[in-house]
This record gives structure tokens, C-alpha cells and sequence, in this order.
């Protein structure tokens, strides 16, 4: 079993994301050929807004540093270290209100 420490990754892609000119920063921690499960890990420096974007289907997305701001349609959320939200099953799009790390889950079909 290969153990990651995902505090280290999050500091590594927060500095990629500062310096970067998208203001983003992203690895995959999970994944194989045939897996049912893909995970990401995504830095988004302070201000920076992954623009609307389609659903992957089955997902979540879990903070785990800073604040970010989930919206679909009407609806808005905000995300905390800690907080873990269903992706919504349409156009959304994520700000990040600080700089922040979060962990994309999602489930292939």
C-alpha cells in the first residue's frame, strides 16, 4: 500500500498555484486503469474562480484549506476547512475566497 501525505501535497500545489499564472493547481492522488474512483487534489489561489463548468457526475469536494464559494444556478455555498459538499448535478462554478486546497472525489461509471 503507498501511503501520501496530503497535507504535503497541499502545500506543494498551493505554491504552484500562487506562482502560476491560472492561479490553480492540481495532482491526482487516486486513480488506475479500471478504477470506479478518481480523486483530485486542486489549489486555487485567493481571489481565483474556476470558471462554470460541467457536473462530472457522482462527486464531492471536501476543503481542506481556506474558504471557497460553490455556486449552481441560484444556489451558493460556502466551504471551510473540513466541509464536504455533493458536487451539484449541474453548471457550477468554485471561488476561492482565500487561497485553499480541496479534495475532488469522483465516481467513474
Amino acid at each position: 500500500m503507498d501511503v501520501s501525505s496530503i497535507d504535503d501535497l497541499a502545500a506543494e500545489r498551493l505554491a504552484k498555484a500562487a506562482s502560476a499564472e491560472s492561479g490553480r493547481s492540481s495532482v491526482t492522488v487516486y486513480s488506475r486503469p479500471g478504477a470506479r474512483l478518481r480523486q483530485t487534489l486542486t489549489a486555487l489561489a485567493a481571489g481565483r474562480v474556476m470558471g462554470e463548468h460541467k457536473s462530472p457526475g457522482d462527486a464531492s469536494l471536501l476543503c481542506l484549506r481556506g474558504r471557497v464559494r460553490v455556486r449552481a444556478g441560484d444556489a451558493e455555498v460556502e466551504l471551510g476547512p473540513g466541509d464536504l459538499v455533493a458536487v451539484p448535478p449541474q453548471r457550477h462554478d468554485v471561488e476561492a475566497l482565500e487561497s485553499s486546497v480541496l479534495l475532488l472525489s469522483v465516481a467513474l461509471h
